[in-house]
């Protein structure tokens, strides 16, 4: 457990400062004044300052910041900010810098997909398995055909089916077009329940690999981003419509364990098996962190750009007292969700 619990405070390193960095190279670009930026959340294990910025870690392993001058406002009621701070900068440069964390989150997540495709290449929506007597046998499925589009939408990678078929939680039909000798073909499969796993199946199993060229490795480390941002909403989505309970998420320990479980499994492959496997947790975390923040919940990045934007509208921003009640009021309810996601993941794991 100890190694998971490091490999889990280094991912968490690189996926946070990758998320930071954007708002504070963006900040620094246009002369906005970051007063702080830090790692981690409670009490300062050690800091230095560098220029007019102080760097500092912290000791809970839930989050950072990067924090500008006059921020919530307030100072400029008072007179008291510099011609450096955060609301004397033009409207759609305080928009960029606070799109930017977001933003270098998608492009941290893509360049680990670059990494993990060039490495492992991809799995394909080949099918390599239809099960005797299953729906897609009757549907005329075959070993070797290539999925194409499901109910619509167009796939590329072998995760995507596993994707529809978990997220397929009303046995609803799937429309499926595949390819088969160079010809495209369409069927509809009404999945059957299976009691055991409480699950809708098709019967099929989608395997096939592709060793990615370069050309190739930058095209589906696109797709793989893409899988996992997709996945994330629908995640999302299942969990405000109550098709996913207060079990399915996780926080830092339920994080941890999830290391410790791929470590476990991947370590008696290696090395190599076990830095692609973080890796891909890091690309996962990545692009949650991204989607997470561009949410418009108060004091979260997505919260802060709905009050920008109703400012570039409106010509004029809203009154700083205001708009920092809604944040601080955000930043409560985030602080008892996280202590209740604690709480859930100390019952579910320890």
């Amino acid at each position: 457990m100890a190694v998971s619990i490091i490999l889990f405070i280094i991912i968490f390193f690189v996926v946070v400062i990758s998320h930071e960095f954007g708002h504070f190279l963006i900040a620094k670009k246009n002369g906005i004044h970051v007063v702080e930026f830090f790692i981690g959340m409670g009490p300062t294990l050690f800091s230095f300052q560098k220029g007019d910025t102080k760097y500092s870690l912290k000791l809970l392993p839930i989050g950072g910041a990067c924090m500008f001058e006059g921020e919530d406002g307030l100072e400029k009621e008072k007179g008291e900010m510099s011609e450096g701070a955060f609301p004397n900068a033009p409207v759609w440069t305080r928009i960029a810098t606070i799109f930017a964390g977001p933003l270098f989150n998608f492009l941290t997540a893509y360049v680990m997909a670059v990494i993990i495709v060039s490495v492992c290449g991809v799995v394909t929506p080949e099918i390599r398995v239809v099960n005797e007597g299953s729906r897609a046998e009757e549907a005329g499925l075959q070993v070797g055909d290539v999925l194409t589009e499901i109910n619509g939408k167009r796939i590329h990678l072998g995760e995507e089916v596993t994707l529809h078929s978990l997220l397929n939680t009303k046995g609803e039909d799937f429309t499926i077009t595949y390819e088969r000798d160079g010809q495209k073909n369409t069927v509809v499969i009404t999945p059957a329940y299976e009691e055991e796993t409480q699950r809708y199946y098709m019967g099929i199993i989608a395997g096939g690999y592709l060793k990615c060229n370069v050309p190739q490795t930058f095209q589906y480390a696109w797709y793989t981003m893409k899988y996992y941002v997709e996945a994330t909403f629908k995640s999302l989505q299942m969990l405000v419509t109550g098709q996913l309970s207060r079990n399915d998420i996780s926080g830092p320990v339920g994080m941890v364990k999830m290391v410790d479980d791929v470590y476990d499994q991947a370590k008696t492959d290696g090395f190599m098996q076990v830095l692609v496997n973080m890796i891909n947790i890091a690309l996962f975390l990545s692009v949650n962190l991204g989607i997470m923040n561009l949410l418009p919940i108060p004091a979260l990045d997505g919260g802060r750009l709905v009050f920008l934007l109703i400012e570039a509208i409106r010509g004029k921003p809203v009154p700083p007292e205001r708009e920092g009640l809604v944040h601080l009021a955000g930043m409560m309810a985030l602080m008892v969700l996280m202590v209740l996601v604690f709480v859930n993941d100390i019952a579910k794991f320890l």
